[in-house]
């Protein structure tokens, strides 16, 4: 049997994949998702794009002092000012590595740089040297390679390969290619451009035509040896290619692609629900491989055929990817030992201190609540973290709704606030409509509700409702989430916290009023 090469898995989630529109994370929900990115074994977290702002160059560096095994990247124009700033962000890292591109298309090239090929030849040799005099490891994009002249690429690539570069990307920028395409994009680089044989061929899929994963494996087929992806395949616009879909494509089919990576794949399920719940972005019901129904089988000849034999209508198993074959189920009389421990086996890395608080939201829940499920833990988890980040401006004291469908609703909300209490009456067309209102009254803010959403955490009547709002106030966005077993205080809850950092942001004059 012929050796199985390695695919290099380079994760942009958090740069790439943050850049979808409402899927902003902060600092501590970065973190998380970078130390779940470690323990999936990804090769290379690209942590942000460091000159873009404060912030940005903050999360990568705090990344690059977090992170030990994975390489670091920031993403880099090809200045020296950008440049600079990557590296001073990822300098901390136990490998760091800098990320520079530069646009090579025609139409880039004239409308976009407003510079001719020769001068992209030279920048690009400039800039690459320069990271590399900074940095032991630097990766060149073309961007927009695929609508990229080949021998122009090619030109550009060797440039890159004579500056430095230890690894060359060709980026589908746009999502335009094909598989046939890419692959004959690879080939023609990996033939054509002196050097290439010497360092990894990567490619960067964008998802617009729905292509992304599909072009990405026809690239690994035709000679790529790194693929760029997100998981859940976040990212602007339709998204770039999606990891889990990749890394589980190259396991399933390995006898075709001869070709594996070093990713531990029963960590892909919990990190897909660690993305989705920090961006706040769901995942697709039918989504490949984590997707509720990717499992599911409802049609009786299929039900018969896995209760036989699972291969008959699985090609991979829930536990390849880390979907518990079991949950363990908490209540009330369940103590610390046990509680802990489960902890434990979702991943769950925190001090003694936060263990102890979510100890007592578990104890407040499992009086509420007859079994406390796995999912249960989770949401208690993701939102405790959440809401540790969250300034706390108002607090909610309580709230009492009238509704029906022969009267107009009405909520009477309280707040409290450094001691002092408000009070607000508001109507509206609904329960939710009305407590949001009186919240606005109180806070002095009329933000745009962009999105609210409710999702059953469990089964059962007894389920805790998990809220997601994302409100906008001009064009800055927050979002807040949370969760109770009655949906209208987790309504109310989640809305209070996305307009606290709303408030917080008009009182340290950050944003104008909504």
């Amino acid at each position: 049997m012929k050796e199985s090469r390695n695919v290099r898995i380079f994760d942009t989630t958090l740069r790439d994949g943050e850049q979808a529109p409402g899927c902003s994370m902060n600092l501590q929900e970065k973190l998380e998702v970078a130390q779940a990115l470690e323990l999936l074994r990804v090769d290379v977290i690209e942590a942000g794009f460091a000159i873009a702002s404060e912030g940005d160059f903050e999360s990568v560096n705090e990344v690059a002092k977090l992170i030990k095994d994975a390489k670091v990247a920031s993403l880099a124009r090809a200045t020296k000012g950008d440049i600079d700033r990557a590296w001073e962000a990822v300098k901390p890292a136990g490998n760091p590595m800098i990320h520079t591109f530069i646009a090579t298309s025609p139409i880039h090239m004239q409308y976009k740089l407003k510079m001719k090929p020769e001068e992209v030849l030279e920048r690009t040799y400039e800039m690459v040297r320069y990271a590399a005099s900074l940095c032991p490891d630097v990766e060149f994009s073309a961007e927009d390679a695929s609508r990229s002249d080949p021998e122009f690429l090619c030109r550009v690539f060797a440039k890159a390969i004579e500056g430095g570069a230890g690894t060359i990307n060709i980026p589908d920028t746009v999502g335009y290619s094909t598989p046939f395409e890419m692959a004959e994009i690879v080939r023609y680089v990996r033939e054509n451009t002196p050097g290439a044989e010497n360092v990894i061929i990567s490619v960067h899929c964008h998802n617009d035509l729905g292509m992304a994963v599909a072009n990405s494996l026809a690239s690994v087929k035709a000679g790529a040896t790194q693929i760029e992806c997100t998981m859940n395949g976040l990212g602007e616009r339709a998204g770039n290619a999606a990891l889990e879909e990749i890394v589980m494509s190259l396991k399933t089919r390995a006898g075709f692609f001869g070709a594996d990576t070093g990713i531990d794949t029963r960590q892909i399920y919990r990190t897909s629900r660690l993305v989705s719940a920090v961006t706040g972005t769901k995942v697709q019901i039918n989504k490949a491989v984590v997707g509720q129904n990717a499992f599911a089988h409802e049609a009786g000849i299929h039900q018969h055929g896995v209760m036989a034999n699972p291969l008959t209508y699985e090609i991979m198993t829930p536990d390849e990817i880390g979907i518990p074959a079991k949950q363990m189920v908490l209540g009330k009389h369940s103590g610390r030992h046990a509680f802990d421990a489960r902890l434990r086996q979702l991943g769950f890395v925190g001090d003694k201190d936060e263990s102890d608080t979510l100890f007592i939201k578990f104890k407040e829940l499992a009086d509420r609540k007859k079994i406390v499920h796995d999912k249960d833990l989770e949401a208690l988890i993701g939102i405790h973290r959440i809401e540790e980040d969250i300034p706390v401006i108002f607090k909610l004291d309580r709230f009492v709704v009238n509704t029906g469908n022969t009267i107009t609703a009405t909520a009477s909300v309280r707040l409290e606030r450094q001691g002092s209490l408000y009070e607000q009456v508001a109507a509206g067309e609904g329960p939710v409509y009305a407590m949001f209102t009186a919240v606005n009254k109180i806070a002095g803010v009329k933000p745009v509700l962009d999105d609210y959403s409710i999702q059953a955490v469990t089964e059962g009547q007894d389920a805790q409702g998990e809220v997601r709002v994302r409100i906008r106030a001009g064009s800055d966005i927050y979002k807040g989430r949370a969760i109770s077993t009655d949906i209208l205080q987790s309504s109310v809850q989640a809305y209070l916290n996305a307009v606290n950092q709303l408030v917080d942001d008009i009182e340290n004059s950050k944003v104008n009023r909504g």
